[in-house]
């Protein structure tokens, strides 16, 4: 299994780019999201991946975090749900994103990636929503697959430098809410969907807001 390809891109396609390591060139399919945050051609870059077996094609999917892996090998895992939509989901909302639409049971959030149909959508949400908080919780100490230049190409290639943007702190501040929260004694599902209301409310918001954003969002009504 090929779990992370680090080297020279020197293509970009429509959906999918190829990456020199050392000598051998590997095409890699990726979202548009994930395309958008790539160096141009003769750039260091680095993804997680996942091989998709098939009888007659082999293919590597490309991801920036491990979370977001996460996030494809659940969505996959859904009766329906191909590499292809999977792409189509991760593209349209990020790992952020889908772990807030799950938690949330917010289907009409995964019906607006192109491809999804309504049914497909509210089966997503309802396998994956008790899995929610464990992806979410994966955030807080894991390394981007982009964060800086692999070492090994700038051994080869001393000029060139990191292209991709360093990872956004949301995931991680999300991952310590959730944990500060199972903490207080609150359940994941419970944990998880205030959380994820929280963070969808406040883009970028820090741990201690989350917190007390989610713990307003979990005090009794009345």
């Amino acid at each position: 299994m090929i779990g992370r390809i680090a080297g020279r891109l020197d293509y970009r396609g429509a959906d999918h780019v190829l990456i020199d390591v050392r000598g051998v060139g590997y095409i890699v399919h990726v979202s548009d999201r994930t395309m958008a945050g790539l160096p141009g051609p003769g750039g260091a870059v680095a993804l997680y991946t996942d091989l998709q077996v098939r009888e007659d094609l082999l293919q590597l999917y490309g991801f920036p975090t491990l979370v977001e892996k996460e996030w494809h090998r659940l969505l996959t895992s859904v009766q329906g749900v191909g590499a292809k939509a999977s792409t189509a989901i991760l593209g349209t909302l990020g790992a952020d994103g889908v772990s807030r639409a799950i938690a949330l049971g917010d289907w009409a959030a995964v019906k607006a990636a192109p491809g999804i149909g309504p049914k497909l959508a509210q089966r997503v949400v309802l396998e994956l929503k008790d899995k929610a908080p464990a992806v979410m919780a994966m955030g807080g100490g894991l390394p981007a697959a982009m964060g800086e230049a692999p070492a090994e190409v700038l051994e080869d290639n001393p000029a060139l430098l990191p292209a991709a943007p360093a990872v956004q702190s949301s995931a991680s501040a999300q991952a310590d809410a959730l944990s500060a929260l199972g903490n207080l004694g609150y359940g994941p599902g419970e944990a998880a969907g205030a959380v994820a209301e929280a963070a969808g409310a406040a883009p970028g918001a820090d741990t201690p807001a989350l917190i007390r954003a989610a713990l307003k969002l979990l005090a009794p009504k009345g």
